[in-house]
């Protein structure tokens, strides 16, 4: 039998399927629409007034914790949020996703399949989307180690390369997600994002096979004929060019170097055609990313995971079982 304290509870179940899509979404795309949090938010609110009824007046000890919990999430979660997202901890849709949660999921549901109650534990804060926020970082710290284990399985095992990236063929980049951890100075920590690659050879109209294929003549700014629109570089995208490579001397291109152009591969044009920044792009840092993809076969990328990913297996984790951090420091005897 399965039973359930308030129909609320129910209802926040919804959060469970709307955020495995997200989730699936985000690894595929790396883009998760904002109309995702809308109706989860407006859920959330309304249940909140909702049960605020039943506990306004607090006149028992019982409503002024559950004011103190909602409190907490509300005033708490969402301001961390909002300030992990703005210090770069945090990508967008991971900030809404923990404020959707402070929302829709302030205190602990309760759930009952035949004799056991879901969660299975409850922390003394009893604050839900704390529990998933801690559980999702618990399950996040294992993804160094589940990496390492893959690039030691594949024979590609570097230290320390191997517990944040993986080594792949460059022409897999193509519709790869993350940053190359390589520049042609060796091993860097701050390579160029995939998506601004992708932008970049938008922009021009070329493939990365081309660019492979034909990178001694395309280096040369001339090369630059017909530029396109670069999108935000999301490997979904359709893209439709017709090739942006003018008439030039080849042979000549192909003979010159770096030190022959005023502005190497059209770099410096790229990024002020945009008017903007391709994902904290410089002109160094994209000639140094294409000379990098133009003359190797294999580099280290940082994979990229999305949060949003240990953030639903935290989701599910703290239904069925309740707080991971909790249970440990429980198990350990100290709280």
């Amino acid at each position: 039998m399965f039973g359930i304290g308030t129909l609320p509870d129910l209802l926040r179940l919804v959060v469970i399927p709307v955020l495995a899509w997200t989730a699936w979404r985000d690894i595929r795309t790396r883009r998760v629409p904002n109309i995702v949090w809308y109706p989860l938010a407006a859920l959330g609110l309304v249940l909140l007034a909702w049960e605020l009824l039943g506990h306004l007046p607090p006149e028992t000890v019982f409503d002024r914790l559950y004011l103190v919990r909602v409190g907490v999430s509300v005033f708490f979660v969402i301001p961390l949020s909002y300030m992990f997202w703005r210090l770069g901890g945090f990508g967008g849709a991971d900030a809404k996703a923990l404020m959707v949660f402070a929302l829709l999921l302030p205190t602990f549901p309760s759930y009952v399949l035949g004799a056991t109650e879901y969660p299975l534990t409850e922390t003394t804060l009893g604050v839900f989307s704390m529990t998933i926020l801690t559980n999702t970082v618990i399950v996040g710290l294992a993804y160094p180690i589940a990496l390492a284990a893959r690039n030691l399985a594949a024979g590609e095992f570097e230290l320390p390369l191997s517990f944040v990236g993986r080594r792949v063929s460059v022409p897999s980049l193509a519709t790869a997600h993350g940053r190359l951890f390589e520049s042609p100075d060796g091993i860097t920590r701050n390579g160029l994002d995939l998506d601004a690659l992708r932008m970049y050879l938008r922009w021009r109209g070329i493939s990365l096979s081309d660019l492979r294929e034909n990178a001694a003549t395309l280096r040369d700014p001339e090369t630059i004929g017909e530029t396109f629109d670069p999108t935000d570089g999301a490997v979904h995208r359709e893209v439709t060019t017709d090739g942006g490579v003018s008439d030039v001397d080849a042979e000549s291109a192909a003979d010159a170097t770096d030190t022959d152009f005023d502005d190497p591969w059209g770099a410096e044009a790229f990024l002020d055609d945009i008017d903007g920044s391709a994902y904290g792009t410089t002109p160094e840092k994209l000639r140094g990313g294409l000379e990098v993809v133009t003359t190797r076969d294999a580099v280290w990328v940082s994979p990229g995971i999305p949060f949003i990913v240990p953030m639903f297996v935290g989701l599910v984790v703290a239904f069925v079982y309740g707080d991971l951090l909790f249970g440990v420091l429980g198990s350990l005897g100290i709280v």
